[in-house]
């Protein structure tokens, strides 16, 4: 195989192993001379032992394939335990920390036959103080967060996969901002067992991938279903709602002509395509995620908010102090609106297959001392819903921007289908814009 292994993507490693071309071996020595070119400018890994991510590449060798994953390296975001390496949530508190477990979507990769290359970078606690990972489209840019890290890996070629949580924007936003595909289940999609909650009504778990597909037999390897790839096509045309949102003002040119160039490749493609108008009420659904979140990270980072609180960044002391103001009153009447929202936009979808919406304000801003606006993705994760982020769309200085996909509450297959679909539309406007 002349293209090098670590440039593959999920799936086709595992087919590569299927069928005997490649070992798993040469795939984890393949990522690993990736990161050893690139990790001292890209700084994606906190954790990362060599010797023993080859030492499982070879035990995984000497068995035949018994799993969708058998061989296959992915990295694994740190708010996500690992028993046989440190998780220290992005935060000085738990540096060194050691689990005595693995997350359930660990145990269930390794079940699969994955094998864990090492923990990538997320911000503080998965929230807005970011780490020392920068874009590797270009180093002097954010990668976005809080999946930082496994976004950056991805990207850079050094791992075909990794985990991401989203409580606001935390796999869309670096997804778009690296190029990469960003997959965000529905809320209560995925098992959270040994992930660090920060505010449970949102927490979920995702995937960055280089393919739909990749994340496709990512989800079916956890959920233990037994499919073929060729199960997870869309047949026929999707209906597609183009939302602007509330905020399309917030949206900076290069996002809006990604939005619309995304809107015209696949209306030319076959797929039936007309603008959609949110119920006008749903602008007030950014602020109610934002009241919720803060309420709920008050509550689940009170031990380190009371013991720790020096080793807090400001954003998050404020964030926390922002949780506490809030009263029980408030944050009850927020959930009864949160939950008529999601039951109006179940009506509301009925009409449509997916919508096709922005999934940052533009490309990934300039520097590294903050992760980017979570805005276009607070609305779809207070309703619960599964999103997909595509790349393939270019900003004027060159970097991605990705566009969102976005499905029905607890239809994540279906909308899978539909951005595996979208996706080669998708990917070519890099070379219309050209």
């Amino acid at each position: 195989m002349s293209r090098d292994p670590a440039d593959l993507g999920l799936f086709d490693m595992a087919e590569a192993i299927r069928t005997e071309k490649l070992r798993s071996v040469d795939l984890v020595e393949a990522c690993l001379e990736r990161i050893a070119r690139r990790e001292h400018q890209v700084h994606a890994w906190t954790w990362l032992d060599p010797s023993a991510a080859l030492a499982s590449a070879r035990q995984r060798d000497r068995q035949p394939p018994d799993g969708p994953l058998h061989g296959v390296p992915i990295a694994v975001k740190d708010i996500i335990d690992t028993v046989d390496m440190p998780t220290a949530y992005g935060s000085p508190i738990y540096r060194g920390k050691q689990p005595n477990w693995d997350a359930s979507c660990v145990a269930l990769a390794r079940r699969a036959g994955a094998v864990i290359l090492g923990k990538t970078v997320s911000t503080e606690l998965a929230y807005f103080a970011p780490g020392p990972t920068a874009n590797p489209r270009n180093l002097q840019h954010t990668p976005g967060g809080s999946s930082s890290g496994s976004a950056a890996a991805v990207a850079d070629g050094m791992v075909p996969a990794g985990f991401g949580t989203q409580t606001a924007a935390s796999v869309t936003r670096p997804a778009s901002y690296c190029g990469v595909v960003g997959y965000k289940a529905s809320h209560g999609g995925f098992n959270l067992a040994g992930i660090k909650p920060f505010a449970p009504s949102f927490d979920s778990l995702g995937t960055l991938t280089r393919q739909v597909v990749d994340a496709q037999w990512l989800r079916w390897a956890l959920l233990g279903e037994h499919r073929s790839a060729e199960s997870g096509v869309w047949a026929g045309k999707p209906r597609i709602g183009v939302c602007h949102t509330p905020w399309w003002d917030n949206a900076d040119a290069d996002c809006q002509q990604a939005i619309a160039s995304a809107a015209q490749a696949l209306a030319a493609a076959g797929a039936t395509l007309a603008d959609v108008t949110l119920p006008a009420h749903f602008d007030q659904l950014a602020a109610h995620h934002k009241t919720i979140m803060a309420y709920e990270a008050a509550q689940s980072l009170a031990f380190e908010y009371d013991r720790h609180h020096a080793q807090l960044s400001a954003q998050l002391r404020q964030l926390i102090d922002d949780g506490l103001a809030i009263s029980r009153a408030q944050y009850v009447e927020t959930q009864r609106l949160a939950v008529l929202a999601r039951a109006e936009f179940a009506q509301w979808m009925q009409g449509w297959d997916a919508l096709l919406a922005p999934s940052a304000t533009g490309p990934a801003p300039l520097g590294l001392h903050a992760t980017g606006d979570p805005l276009f993705s607070r609305i779809w994760t207070l309703l619960g819903v599964p999103s997909v982020t595509l790349p393939g769309a270019s900003a004027r200085n060159a970097l991605p921007i990705g566009v969102q996909l976005i499905g029905k509450a607890g239809e994540d297959e279906q909308l899978l289908a539909i951005a595996r679909w979208a996706e080669p539309f998708v990917r070519d406007l890099s070379a219309q814009q050209a």
